[in-house]
């Protein structure tokens, strides 16, 4: 099975493999190695998404802000019950003052959040669902009697930039791999060509003594193979540790969204594929230009 991709000792006489010290395993290598890196950002801004779209889409706040202290705790009470009848809403929490002037401490800073500045009534809403539009405007209409100084903001809403941020540096690590594809796409054309024409006096002759093009473009397919193994596997020595030492470091800064940012089973899989992806196509590329040349030739 192995005899039918790589080289064997008589493949070797006829076409002679320059092994590391050939060009074409480190290319590889360098290519594997980038197109490890940009899949992996590109999987981790998806799951980055994912888990952020999850956790807020179902959420919202309600706002009451109103500078007489009596009448914002009776209308964010009246919120508060409206709130808990819809069907759609599985918890409400009122936030209290304390945690929003511990809220707003960071960015006034602690001596500007004082007793004398009207803070508004936060409640926290977390839907049995989907916090969509309709479910927001039906809410919007029973808050506006009880409570006319009421505004609720869906969760989602708030970091809408963010995921477009992300679904923008998401597809720009998926053009970074068909980038990565391309460039290794053409150093293989390159290298095929290359050998093929060094090898010129050689295919003459294997073709005179009744070789076919299959059997000829089956040499070069198996040298191209042995580099794109060799490459392949120092490529994946290589994003290796990278790709550790950056899931480790991430993992300290104890950040939600770079939390949801981890790896699952299934993107594991993903990056396991890449090299026997790469190691594929750098093989049938090279098919398809020696069987090329050869019709062109012969």
């Amino acid at each position: 099975m192995l005899g039918s991709f790589f080289p064997t000792g008589h493949d070797r006489r006829l076409i002679p493999q320059a092994r590391l010290t050939g060009p074409m395993p480190w290319v590889i290598a360098v290519m594997l190695f980038l197109t490890l890196l940009a899949t992996a950002a590109a999987l981790a801004l998806g799951s980055a998404a994912q888990q952020i779209n999850a956790d807020l889409a179902g959420r919202a706040t309600v706002q009451i802000v109103n500078a007489d202290p009596q009448a914002r705790q009776r209308q964010a009470v009246a919120a508060e019950a409206v709130l808990r009848s819809d069907k759609s809403v599985a918890v409400v929490t009122q936030v209290s003052e304390a945690e929003v002037r511990n809220l707003l401490a960071p960015w006034l800073g602690s001596g500007a959040v004082s007793d004398d500045i009207p803070l508004p009534a936060l409640i926290d809403v977390d839907f049995a669902g989907k916090a969509d539009a309709a479910v927001l405007a039906r809410l919007r209409q029973a808050l506006r009697g009880a409570a006319p100084d009421a505004r609720i903001d869906a969760h989602g809403q708030w970091l809408r930039p963010v995921f477009e941020l992300i679904a923008t540096l998401r597809w720009l690590a998926i053009g970074l791999v068909a980038m990565l594809a391309l460039a290794s796409i053409a150093s293989v054309m390159l290298s095929a060509r290359s050998s093929f024409a060094a090898h010129a006096e050689t295919i003459d002759i294997m073709h005179l003594l009744g070789s076919t093009h299959q059997q000829i473009a089956r040499l070069f397919q198996r040298r191209i193979a042995l580099d794109a193994a060799l490459g392949g596997l120092i490529g994946c020595l290589l994003a290796a540790p990278v790709l550790w030492l950056l899931g480790h470091t991430a993992a300290r800064l104890d950040s939600g969204l770079v939390a949801a940012g981890s790896f699952g089973p299934l993107d594991w899989l993903l990056l396991a594929t890449v090299p026997i992806a790469g190691i594929a196509l750098a093989v049938f590329t090279a098919r398809v230009t020696v069987l090329r040349a050869l019709r062109k030739k012969l």
